[in-house]
């Protein structure tokens, strides 16, 4: 916070503003300010304005409610403008005024008064500003009349200008005037400022101006714009200056405001005005009606850094006030005052040593005990810093600064000084971040409220690095429970740091996850992310759905993870809670009244509602496609395999349905992350034990609606996981059934044709008792087999098409021969098994879900047209009159049964891989003839135009245009395409010859064409050249290009479909076709007849029991940890990370070295400044000496001076700062009797040091004001007591009832603290209290019962507000039976020099539950309503008052209690 640039050189008005003083009161409010306009939320909200409409919308409300001031009077000033030209009292020239301030009849003969004569209209300078020369970056700005209401600005930048509410508010103070820093200090100071504000979203609030501090703050915003170092989102910087005080101004004046204006920086013309700075965002311009006079923005900057301090920010259901902090740089006295301010009001400082003059005075005494702060030492000190100005300082002036420092000094927790290079600070946003925390650390809170605020403050933050040096250490032991409000947050708010932190310190996800914080993660999702769109669409479905219910969420995850899974969440009973209402159209809920802790309270005891936590969500996070968030929460699952793959099935699904091409990449690439962890623990896995791995393939994970690793990576077509060895190794042994996979074909083939070699052991079993068995147990696993149903099959298949060629080509007579009847029986078997297909559904899906399934593979389309087209065929063929044509379609259903051996071959590695490349290379081939039907019609039209007249037969001219055409490719020439091989003889004149094409144009004798022959030569060469040439080279580089790219990841695509083979033959009948009839009557009685469900072999889905897949889901856990591990190492091993870590060491090492230096510098400064110390006090004493001679003996009045102790150097004394602490504490001077402002009032009083307390010390300029309050000034006396502490700098009685001492009593009600069984609660071995406290709703502090009491009566007044009237008799006899515990002087902020409260305190405890107890506690009944009261625990940290804590403590010492 600055003060504005200095008038004149030497001008009062030399610094920065100051930290706004928090009690003074805020003008009205706008409504709806809670509402925060934070980036994720402009997201969510529909852009409705075009830039013009959000102009015309400002221009309308600006000037309705925000006011500038006009001068309605013109009073001739005895100065003179810089030009020469005679202004008014305001300081504005007569040509500035209005028409009516120039009259005289208004005001005639009146003193100039701007209370008076100066008015407010609407303001007539808002909008846009471009500086000239500095390119086109828009700032806002607006005028502003100086009694503006807070609110009204705040609602113009949060609402109007679209800034987002800030986490932290950053007042920067210091020097107006230009100062030199040094080079390293600058770019710290920048550096620092700009990354406290970038990564917590704060506001700089500064004067604006292009000077001074306001200066540093602006080239450090301009840095941050220029690098690349970090995110690209714009500081917010608020320039808040005197309108008046602004050169240029003129530019920005305009009735409907400037969209922009254009602002030009002239530093060599603005004389003793100032130029704005052009690296400020925003400009709020103070107005109060005058010309040149500067300080008019700091009660306005004031008041709006309050209101600003006392807004809430809600985000992720996490609310907390907006902290404000200053940072001083430089300065004067007036940034002195501003520091006292600041401190006072309880706002924390961080004082950049090394700036200068204020700032290095405060930092050179900031470690000294309040006592060795002197006058002397301040005299001192400003005469080293303030060479220039210290002629000026007069006594009452050191004086009063001594006194300021000291109360700086004295609230140490509040002041932080950031010396660069020392105590570990390198980063000025470190030390600005840690010194809030450091001063919230210090108030006193009940419980862990204390460490809760901090924790809020670092998340909103966003920085883990300071809740992890800061927060969580030994001091604090955080339980579990206590994270899920900051989890939450944090989870919402998309920050994984912060996740993996509080994981790290105990949180468990299983305890975070109910049913009612589910459903807020979802009611909290952004509305850009499809996800959201998709719950629309389900809740537009269900029209009687007025809340968003988790089987909501479990629809669209069904949709994306596939219809073989079941819902994750099941259908809400009756009894569920009631859900929140969805807010219009939108999820997004900002829920009023509902907290996260609240949700916490609820669901408290509840026994979570979900099978998986960790899955919900994991999840939630993937459908966000929050990358780091999401592997953070996988790394906690202990189904890794099948939520990898889940997470990669539902990312691939969204990212097909994403319209922004960025996000739909980002998603593709997530799903590739998952499938390779996926792969990796698998890997780890199938390394460790073989058969584990493959019983995690097929395990059915309840978790994921009941679905299969496998299974997921099928539907995710996720190839390289299937295609691992792991997954190949087992899908071989599910082809060979039974079988060792090391039995060579020809034996299986031979068993196969004459299975008795079976017991001859030609094959051997995998399992001993198989192979041991002689039985039919080995001809039916050995029939079962998939490998060898395949063959079986194949041969079948082979000999259907052999025994169909014979009967189309040999023996195909009208009426069917018996072979012919059996390709008909063989034909409904094969019919009978696709159906069979059709209807296999082991999952329960349905019919129409497994139809969906069954067509779209292509093979099933191309069996089912080849059936359809068989029957068309027999049915031609059975009609004698369409015997021929029936002949024919079953020749071309012919081929199309030959086209359904490449299935078959696809499970061959050899023909596999091939039959795939070749399928990609039909699309090359199906855009290559689109290419070439262009060539070949556009030359096939022409050709025909020029040589044939008149053509009218169509299929001649399909010949001309297109057949003729496409042969030409290949080097069939026309002959008649000139005049060389032209012979009418092969072709019909008049085109009446239907064998033979029409002639071409030609003369009337009939033998010479007439057609241009070298026309129709170029456009063949031309043909010949772009269709042999261009298009089929074109298509051969497109086959090789296909060829490479296919050829890298041809195996694992045949890997891939290779599942789908043995799968297909793992479930069907062991007997071919046609024999496979049997079987099908086996299965339609058991299905049919005996309603037997299908179910999936175990091989390919297989449930395990309860204790088997713990022990299996254990066993992966611990291996996915070793991965995890092991990906960690070798991230660690990369070249890139290795630079990367080299490059951290040479920084820590040359801040180590720097460190060292500095200190080493520092340490040597400090002794030389110990020993020049020493030094001058053997001069005063051998002065001393000399004098005491002289005098004639030692006997002389004069005190003898005493040698202080030598001072430790920095670093040499580690019990220093305790030294200080206690001598603080122990400060035997009253501190509160001295506040510099009297309470309850605007009066002054005179500054008193410590030194100068006692009656006894002189102090000659001593002159205290006199106050008394409610009496005459003709009434006031001076009286003769004096207060027995010392001076307080105030005359009179102030606001106490008498003068001398005033007289209080102060009961102390305490009880032991029980439990819920009685029993009385200790820490430790001590028991613990509980302490009768009230406390007003103005107070943010608790206090003890206490007051004066009134004439003959034995209570104090603030008791008997609090305990009804018929206790009171009972309490009188309690209080004469209590202990006294203090009786003397009270150091309250009301004492004065003449008046004082002194007060007993009696201790009035009940040792057991006594029936007085209750009586007390049934008659606890407060009078005022703003007064709470409550017992509360007995402890240092209690926020309390520093003279009720001291009372306290010696009733606890009283009773061995607890403190």
């Amino acid at each position: 916070m600055e003060l504005l640039t200095p008038v004149k050189a030497g001008s009062k008005q030399d610094e920065s503003f100051g930290v706004q003083p928090r009690r003074v009161a805020d003008l009205g409010l706008v409504p709806n300010l809670w509402r925060s306009n934070s980036s994720l939320c402009k997201k969510r909200v529909p852009y409705l304005f075009n830039s013009c409409e959000k102009q015309e919308n400002l221009s309308s409300w600006i000037p309705g409610n925000i006011k500038k001031k006009e001068c309605m009077y013109f009073v001739k000033s005895s100065r003179l403008s810089d030009a020469g030209k005679v202004v008014c009292e305001c300081g504005y020239t007569r040509e500035h005024h209005l028409e009516e301030a120039i009259r005289p009849q208004a005001f005639q003969g009146m003193e100039w008064d701007p209370k008076k004569h100066v008015q407010e209209m609407p303001t007539d300078a808002f909008g846009d500003v471009v500086f000239t020369g500095l390119g086109q970056k828009v700032r806002k700005y607006v005028r502003v009349s100086q009694d503006t209401p807070s609110s009204v600005i705040y609602h113009l930048m949060t609402q109007h200008w679209g800034l987002d509410v800030p986490n932290l508010l950053i007042s920067v103070t210091g020097g107006a005037k230009d100062f030199n820093m040094k080079p390293r200090l600058k770019s710290v100071f920048r550096r620092g400022l700009v990354k406290v504000a970038q990564t917590t979203g704060a506001w700089i609030i500064t004067g604006g101006s292009h000077t001074g501090v306001m200066k540093q703050v602006g080239k450090a915003v301009r840095g941050f714009s220029l690098s690349s170092s970090y995110d690209k989102r714009e500081v917010v910087t608020i320039g808040i200056a005197t309108w008046g005080t602004v050169h240029n101004r003129e530019s920005l004046l305009h009735p409907s405001g400037c969209f922009p204006a254009e602002y030009l920086v002239d530093e060599e013309g603005q004389g003793h005005l100032t130029c704005l700075d052009s690296n400020h965002s925003h400009f709020v311009l103070v107005d109060d009606g005058t010309h040149g006079r500067y300080g008019v923005e700091i009660p306005l900057r004031t008041r709006l850094e309050k209101f600003i301090s006392e807004q809430t920010k809600e985000r992720g259901g996490m609310a907390i006030k907006i902290p404000i902090v200053c940072v001083v740089l430089e300065g004067g006295p007036g940034t002195l005052h501003n520091i006292y301010s600041a401190i006072t009001h309880g706002t924390p400082c961080v004082v950049v040593e090394g700036s200068g003059r204020v700032a290095d005075v405060i930092a050179q005494v900031a470690s000294l005990p309040i006592s060795e702060i002197t006058i002397s030492l301040m005299q001192q000190k400003l005469a080293t810093f303030f060479q220039e100005m210290f002629e000026t300082f007069t006594e009452g002036t050191i004086v009063e600064w001594t006194k300021k420092i000291q109360d700086i000094v004295r609230r140490r927790q509040l002041l932080t000084i950031f010396r660069k290079g020392k105590d570990g600070k390198q980063d000025l946003d470190v030390a600005i971040l840690q010194a809030f925390l450091k001063a919230s650390r210090s108030h006193d809170h009940f419980g862990y409220e204390n460490w809760d605020h901090q924790l809020k403050l670092a998340v909103a933050w966003n920085r883990v690095d300071i809740a992890r040096s800061d927060i969580f250490t030994d001091e604090r032991q955080w339980k579990p429970s206590e994270l899920h409000p900051m989890m939450m947050a944090a989870l919402i708010s998309n920050k994984p740091e912060f996740v993996k932190l509080f994981l790290e310190n105990g949180l468990q996800l299983k305890d975070l996850v109910t049913s009612e914080t589910l459903l807020y993660l979802y009611e909290n999702l952004d509305a850009s992310c499809l996800f959201h769109c998709k719950l629309q669409k389900v809740l537009a479905e269900e029209p009687s759905a007025c809340a968003l219910r988790m089987d909501h969420v479990a629809q669209v995850l069904r949709d994306l993870l596939g219809d073989f899974t079941q819902l994750l969440y099941p259908w809400p009973h009756s009894s569920d809670r009631p859900r929140l209402l969805l807010p219009g159209p939108h999820i997004r809920l900002n829920v009023q009244g509902v907290s996260v802790r609240s949700l916490y309270k609820r669901s408290s005891g509840q026994v979570t509602f979900t099978m998986d936590p960790v899955r919900d969500l994991l999840i939630w996070a993937i459908i966000q496609n929050r990358r780091e968030l999401a592997e953070i929460i996988w790394a906690q699952s202990q189904d890794g395999t099948a939520a990898a793959l889940a997470c990669s099935k539902i990312l691939k699904e969204l990212s097909k349905e994403e319209e922004d091409t960025d996000s739909s990449e980002d998603m593709k690439a997530l799903a590739q992350e998952f499938e390779h962890r996926a792969i990796g623990v698998f890997n780890e896995c199938y390394r460790k034990d073989e058969e584990r791995a493959q019983k995690l393939l097929v395990r059915v994970s309840e978790a994921w609606g009941g679905t299969t690793c496998l299974q997921l990576a099928l539907e995710a077509k996720d190839m390289k996981f299937v295609s691992q060895g792991g997954v190949q190794a087992f899908l071989t042994r599910v082809w060979w059934g039974e079988l060792r996979v090391d039995n060579r074909l020809w034996r299986v083939f031979l068993c196969m044709l004459a299975f008795p070699l079976l017991f001859t052991g030609l094959v051997s079993f995998r399992e001993k008792g198989l192979q041991a068995a002689r039985g039919l147990a080995r001809v039916r696993a050995f029939f079962n087999a998939p490998v060898v149903i395949f063959y079986l099959n194949i041969l079948s298949y082979f000999s259907f098409l052999c025994l169909f060629a014979y009967v189309l080509m040999v023996d195909f007579q009208p009426s069917p021969s018996w072979c012919e009847h059996l390709i008909y029986l063989w034909l409904f078997s094969l019919a009978c098994e696709e159906l069979r297909q059709l209807l296999y559904d082991p999952d329960g899906c349905g019919l129409r879900k497994m139809a969906l399934l069954y067509f779209s593979d292509f093979w099933n389309k191309l069996d089912i047209a080849a059936i359809l087209l068989f029957i068309v065929g027999l049915a031609c063929r059975l009609t004698r009159a369409l015997l021929y044509a029936g002949r024919i379609i079953l020749s071309l259903d012919f081929i199309m049964f030959c086209f359904r051996l490449m299935h078959i071959f696809t499970v061959s590695k050899t023909l596999g891989p091939k039959i795939i490349i070749m399928k990609r290379m039909m699309k090359d081939v199906f855009f290559f003839l689109f290419l070439l039907a262009v060539w070949v019609v556009s030359f096939g039209v022409a050709k025909q135009a020029i040589l044939i007249h008149n053509e009218s037969r169509v299929d001649w001219i399909f010949r001309g245009v297109v057949y003729q055409s496409y042969l030409t490719i290949f080097g069939q020439i026309p002959a008649y395409i000139d005049s060389v091989n032209f012979n009418p003889d092969q072709c019909s004149p008049d085109g009446t010859d239907p064998y033979k094409p029409k002639c071409p144009e030609s003369d009337a004798s009939g033998n010479q064409p007439l057609f241009p022959e070298w026309l129709t030569v170029i456009l063949l060469c031309l043909y010949l050249l772009f269709t042999n040439i261009l298009l089929l080279n074109l298509l051969i580089a497109m086959f090789n290009y296909t060829f490479q790219q296919v050829q890298e990841h041809t195996d694992q695509i045949w890997m891939f479909q290779r599942h789908g083979l043995i799968e297909e033959y793992q479930g069907r009948p062991p007997a071919p076709p046609p024999l496979i009839l049997l079987s099908h009557l086996h299965l339609f009685i058991k299905r049919v007849v005996r309603k037997i469900p299908a179910k999936r072999h175990k091989q390919l889905k297989n449930k395990l029991e309860k204790n088997e897949e713990a022990a299996l889901l254990s066993w992966e856990m611990y291996l996915k940890e070793i991965y995890l591990q092991r990906q960690q190492d070798q991230q660690r091993q990369r070249p890139e990370q290795k630079v990367q870590d080299i490059s951290d060491r040479v920084d820590t090492m040359v801040g180590l070295l720097e460190t060292g230096s500095l200190k080493h510098s520092g340490t040597l400064e400090q002794r030389l400044a110990s020993l020049e110390e020493q030094v001058a006090q053997t001069a005063r004493a051998l002065k001393w000496i000399v004098k005491a001679l002289r005098d004639s003996g030692p006997g002389s009045g004069e005190d003898i001076p005493t040698l202080a102790p030598q001072k430790a150097s920095e670093g040499q004394d580690p019990k220093r700062d305790g030294r200080q602490e206690a001598e603080d504490r122990g400060d035997t001077h009253h501190v509160n009797a001295r506040h510099l402002l009297y309470p309850s009032s605007s009066v002054l009083r005179f500054p008193v040091p410590n030194e100068k307390v006692p009656w006894e010390t002189e102090f000659p300029v001593y002159d205290p004001p006199f106050y008394t309050a409610e009496r005459k000034d003709g009434d006031l006396v001076d009286p003769v007591e004096k207060n027995p502490m010392g001076r307080t700098g105030l005359r009179g009685r102030g606001s106490l009832g008498c003068f001398g001492p005033n007289h209080t009593l102060q009961p102390l009600v305490t009880r032991w603290r029980r439990n819920q069984d009685g029993a009385i609660c200790r820490k430790g071995l001590r028991k613990v209290l509980e302490v009768l406290l009230v406390k007003h709703a103005l107070s943010e502090r608790w206090a003890l019962p206490r007051g004066s009491r009134e004439p003959g009566e034995a209570l104090p007044r603030q008791l008997k507000q609090i305990v009804q009237r018929e206790f009171w008799p009972s309490f009188e006899s309690l209080l004469r039976q209590g202990t006294e515990v203090y009786t003397g002087y009270v150091d309250d902020p009301r004492n004065t020099d003449n008046a004082w409260i002194e007060t007993v305190a009696v201790s009035v405890h009940f040792p057991d539950q006594s029936d007085e107890l209750k009586r007390l506690n049934a008659h606890l009944h407060s009078c005022d309503p703003e007064m709470s009261i409550q017992w509360q625990v007995v402890d240092k940290r209690i926020p309390l008052d520093a003279n009720h804590k001291a009372i306290l403590q010696k009733v606890a010492t009283l009773y061995g209690a607890y403190y």
